[in-house]
């Protein structure tokens, strides 16, 4: 049984393989780890020629459903592969969250298997700020799920309805204390005032240290959560956030719950010294 190099595994999952190569996974001549397996069979179970296809779609049959899983799990999961499991395997057990857990999963494939999701998937996606608020049909699939608090499913309609006015007042000054410089602060606030709630979201979550300074006071519950969700969120910004008594109780609550924040003393401390709540500082 041959051994295929990392290039023709590329070559595979990508659908550039030579017709033989292709083949070869097919009828199980070439040898694969079960997930590099399922996802090339499922690359190749769309591919152009018919004959190649059918014996991709035959091949799968016999592949166990852990396979598929640990394959949509990885993070060098391809489009290919969740396409295939949203319209194939979708109703079957583990796969739709196995998509949820791969942060690399587009929106687009969680959309059609939002009902198959478990309550655990549900509530795991909607903590996923920055995909339904890039994605609208996600969000309206998920408005429909039994799963749903009713205060979740208002989150989901301020993020893609009207929503609330924004506060310009209060995000001035929080833009004040954020951005000394007047010319850029004034820049930011422009931005700010023209974004959608979901776009201030996708801005807390992306966006620099102004904006994540500035929009963890914005009078959105979501867009503050949001900025709490950010990758680029830094030590020095959640012990920022930690000793501001101006910020809500909800997001003082979201800081002293989160594990990895906790490990910081000094979140733990300015927590402790804040004197807008000591309800939600952490005990020692």
């Amino acid at each position: 049984m041959e051994t295929l190099s990392p290039e023709v595994l590329e070559d595979l999952r990508h659908g550039r393989a030579t017709r033989e190569r292709k083949m070869a996974v097919c009828t199980g001549g070439a040898h694969l780890s079960p997930a590099d397996r399922a996802e090339i069979l499922a690359v190749l179970a769309g591919d152009a020629d018919e004959m190649i296809a059918s014996r991709a779609q035959d091949a799968i049959l016999s592949q166990p459903l852990e396979s598929f899983v640990l394959a949509l799990k990885r993070e060098q999961a391809i489009p290919p592969l969740f396409s295939y499991a949203a319209r194939n395997l979708a109703d079957k057990p583990g796969v739709c969250d196995a998509m949820v857990q791969n942060k690399n999963c587009p929106a687009e494939y969680l959309v059609p298997v939002v009902r198959h999701l478990s309550t655990l998937g549900i509530q795991a996606l909607m903590e996923e700020l920055d995909r339904i608020s890039e994605s609208p049909a996600l969000a309206a699939a998920l408005e429909h799920s039994s799963s749903l608090t009713v205060e979740q499913k208002s989150h989901l309609r301020e993020l893609h309805g009207p929503g609330n006015p924004i506060d310009e007042a209060a995000l001035a000054e929080a833009a004040a204390a954020a951005e000394p410089d007047v010319s850029r602060r004034q820049t930011l606030l422009q931005r700010l005032a023209k974004m959608t709630v979901a776009q201030r979201v996708q801005f807390a979550i992306k966006g620099g240290s102004d904006a994540r300074r500035t929009l963890i006071r914005d009078t959105n519950k979501v867009v503050q959560r949001a900025v709490l969700q950010s990758p680029r969120l830094t030590d020095q910004e959640v012990e920022a956030f930690a000793s501001m008594s101006s910020l809500t109780d909800e997001i003082l609550r979201l800081i002293a719950g989160n594990r990895n924040f906790r490990k910081n003393y000094t979140v733990v401390r300015n927590l402790i010294n804040n004197p807008r709540d000591h309800a939600h500082a952490p005990h020692a």
